[in-house]
């Protein structure tokens, strides 16, 4: 499967560090990480098996996503209706399938559901218990707003071109590095657009893969995390980190560039200072409704750039360091105030 060339601008691999001989191979194995997919297809097999395979139209029958977790394993899910924003909803059946690479073949099973699969030639071929065969394509989704232009009226945050905006930003090839850097200048509502993408990392978990996030006021974050084919709690890609988990997990593949586009309305205070009413937010991952006039009633979350209680109704973005090469390009803001 091709990648989109016109969309990979990051060349660099990062590699661990060599620690005793004994050990080396498999810390190595466990820390590798690759930020760009042309190095990734080279060095790594599992690279391209990884994704999604189905349509990429709505009213497919089902969907199915798999997650590259290092050494020729995997986790497939099949998803009933279609893919993520195509048909499926938390409301749907989600059914895992393991899977290992065996000289050159990669087989799925689900032995308590008589489900089984292997990947060849570009496709899933599955056989349900029943033995009804469907086959699926490997495809690479996009989401709709990926390259929005900045509107009139817009405040460019990033553009590639300079960190001019940000306190402790840092730009590598043309993007946006996660060094915990904040906007210079502060917004009450808006409208942002991000773009961001997070590394492959098979053999990271949890809130080791892939972990950023942008911070909203600076105090609300939506979780940058490699969340690909996860349930989509509150601490995953969507979530608005410890206060609400979204509608529906709508993360793409490690190495593929994502968006998130917010409406965030600001608190209102009364002539006391009191807070009247709580910020709200409305926020769509890669095109898709995950959060819909959510109200914020936390002063703040975790590791929060400002934690003082909640005193004001403007407040900087702020783009969260985890220790993971996260990237970012594209944003502007449009402030409504």
């Amino acid at each position: 499967m091709k990648l989109r060339l016109s969309e990979i601008l990051c060349s660099s691999l990062v590699l661990c560090a060599l620690f005793q001989p004994a050990v080396a191979a498999d810390k190595a194995q466990e820390t590798k990480q690759w930020t760009d997919p042309i190095i990734a297809t080279q060095e790594d097999a599992d690279f391209l098996i990884q994704g999604e395979y189905g349509s990429e139209n709505s009213g497919a029958e089902l969907g199915i996503q798999v997650v590259a977790l290092g050494d020729g394993k995997f986790d497939a899910y099949v998803l009933e209706d279609g893919l993520p924003g195509l048909g499926w909803t938390r409301e749907k059946t989600k059914t895992k399938l393991q899977g290992q690479r065996s000289e050159g073949a990669i087989a799925f099973q689900n032995t308590e559901q008589g489900i089984v699969g292997e990947i060849k030639e570009g496709k899933f071929e599955l056989i349900q218990k029943d033995g009804e065969k469907h086959s699926f394509p490997r495809i690479e989704r996009q989401s709709p707003s990926l390259g929005a232009p900045a509107p009139d009226g817009a405040v460019v945050l990033f553009d590639g071109r300079s960190t001019e905006a940000w306190e402790n930003g840092k730009m590598e090839n043309g993007l946006l590095l996660a060094t915990g850097c904040t906007s210079k200048q502060e917004f009450g509502s808006y409208t942002l657009h991000v773009e961001f993408r997070t590394p492959y990392m098979p053999s990271a978990r949890g809130q080791g893969r892939g972990n950023s996030g942008i911070y909203h006021s600076g105090r609300w974050e939506t979780q940058i995390l490699d969340s690909f084919g996860l349930e989509g709690e509150e601490n995953q890609a969507g979530g608005i980190y410890s206060v609400s988990k979204p509608r529906l997990n709508m993360c793409f593949p490690p190495l593929t560039w994502q968006t998130y586009d917010v409406d965030f309305t600001a608190a209102e205070f009364d002539a006391a200072g009191k807070i009247k009413a709580h910020p709200r937010i409305t926020v769509r991952l890669n095109g898709v409704l995950v959060h819909e006039d959510l109200e914020l009633n936390k002063d703040f979350t975790a590791s929060a750039p400002i934690s003082s209680p909640l005193s004001s109704p403007t407040g900087p973005v702020f783009l969260q360091n985890h220790k993971n090469p996260v990237v970012y390009r594209n944003i502007w803001i449009v402030p409504k105030d």
